[in-house]
């Protein structure tokens, strides 16, 4: 009997925790608390339409407008100059760039001249007692001839008889084949026709030089070029004698260009058409690469924007009593980073940084930049807290 009543009891006992547990927990509960209405903060500005100068981006690289690649037409030794034939070699206009040994030639050269001027030196007794009218000009050009410098031209003939008389004892012949050893002679020595700098060196003092072999390259520091490809689209608007600015990848440095050519075709393949931009300055370098922002056009009642604040390619967000809207708008031009827009009023707030989750309709706030008085202000009360 004792143990059915302490059964009882104990079921009883463990009945009533429970139902006490469950109002302990229950009383602990509770209201959830309202969430606070978060209003972003936006940055805006006030539309006010102007002229938008639209330019053009390109780029490449920039190469010498005056290059000279350098062959042998003739076979040598390479000689020595006064200045090595090394790649950065800088010479004046009508330095010696090459020089050939020619000893040998030039002996040829000297016989062939000497041979005409024996034939000429033989005609002269005839001259005199047949020709006494002409036999001064040719005596006057045997005084010219000197067997160290060019040739004389020979003496006009003012007859067919005096014509007749020098073709008869092959003096022409003689002459313009001694012309043409001195111009062969004169290709042993390359001089530079402009100042430059030597870009590429291929042979050195010593080498032996065969006929057609590549010597190197020289090319004029002082004028540049770049070659740029625009779309077809901008080619009515392209003009020689247009200003370009130029500036290298990092912004750092600035140049100023001329067009001064244009090519006349499209490129099938691209459907670009190609400007040559012509620049000048101290600091440029063959091969640099550079940015440039040719002025195509000007767009009117337009403004500019940064391209992430284009929504669905054709709308903008506005603030109109605090509260986010979309526009539509007209996008006449695109950059890298920038979008040229038309179709937005004047007075119009638009936002001009990019809010994360926005939504027409939204509800924001407009930042607005306290005024230099009340920053005093607040910098004198702080001051004055810190001296407390």
């Amino acid at each position: 009997m004792r143990n059915i009543i302490l059964s009882i009891l104990g079921v009883v006992i463990i009945i009533g925790a429970l139902f006490g547990a469950k109002k302990i927990v229950d009383s602990k509960k509770r209201p959830k608390p309202r969430s606070s209405k978060v209003v972003k903060t936006v940055f805006v500005d006030t539309v006010q339409n102007t002229t938008i100068p639209i330019q053009i981006a390109a780029n490449g690289n920039l190469t010498a407008k005056r290059r000279l690649e350098l062959y042998a037409e003739v076979q040598g030794v390479f000689k020595g100059g006064a200045k090595l034939f090394k790649t950065g070699q800088k010479y004046q206009k009508g330095q010696s760039l090459i020089r050939i040994d020619a000893s040998e030639y030039y002996a040829t050269v000297q016989s062939a001249k000497s041979n005409l001027y024996n034939q000429v030196t033989a005609i002269m007794p005839d001259l005199r007692l047949d020709y006494p009218e002409i036999y001064q000009k040719w005596q006057a050009y045997l005084g010219s001839f000197d067997m160290d410098k060019a040739t004389p031209q020979l003496p006009e003939t003012t007859s067919e008889k005096e014509k007749y008389f020098i073709t008869g004892r092959n003096i022409y012949t003689s002459y313009y084949n001694v012309k043409n050893l001195e111009q062969r002679l004169s290709k042993y020595s390359i001089r530079a026709p402009f100042s430059g700098v030597l870009t590429e060196s291929l042979v050195t003092e010593g080498t032996l030089i065969r006929q057609g072999q590549k010597l190197g390259e020289y090319i004029d520091t002082s004028v540049y070029e770049m070659q740029v490809a625009i779309g077809k689209e901008y080619a009515d608007l392209l003009r020689i004698g247009k200003s370009v600015a130029l500036s290298n990848l990092n912004k750092t440095k600035s140049f100023k260009g001329t067009v001064t050519r244009i090519n006349g075709s499209i490129d099938q393949a691209t459907q670009t058409i190609t400007a040559f931009i012509e620049i000048k300055d101290p600091l440029l370098k063959e091969g640099m690469y550079l940015e440039a922002y040719l002025d195509a056009k000007k767009e009117e009642n337009a403004i500019q924007i940064d391209r992430s604040l284009l929504q669905e390619g054709d709308k903008i967000f506005i603030v109109r009593d605090s509260i986010l809207d979309v526009i539509n708008v007209n996008p006449v031009y695109f950059s890298d980073k920038k979008v040229v827009l038309k179709g937005v009023s004047d007075g119009d707030v638009i936002v001009n940084k990019p809010v994360p989750g926005a939504y027409a309709g939204m509800l924001v706030k407009i930042y607005q930049k306290k005024n230099s008085s009340e920053s005093r202000a607040s910098n004198a009360n702080a001051s004055r807290n810190i001296k407390q």
